[in-house]
């Protein structure tokens, strides 16, 4: 499957993680991809968003941590 390699291998930083998800979407738009494949390609993609997702929002977090006035 197409997917299923990279997500597989060691964590990959946040830029890796990233390109990853959009050669996935790129797949995805072209149409040209088993139904088996699009739904495996789809399902990673999902994943790889969430982990993003969540990337963000620990970075988001201790910005505000470093940058919040102290009390």
């Amino acid at each position: 499957m197409f997917g299923e390699k990279k997500m597989s291998t060691k964590k990959n930083n946040f830029e890796e993680q990233l390109n990853e998800l959009q050669e996935i979407v790129n797949k995805l738009e072209s149409g040209n991809v088993p139904l088996e494949d699009a739904l495996n390609e789809f399902q990673a993609g999902v994943k790889l968003s969430r982990e993003l997702e969540k990337k963000l929002n620990d970075a988001e977090q201790t910005c505000l941590l470093y940058t919040s006035p102290s009390p």
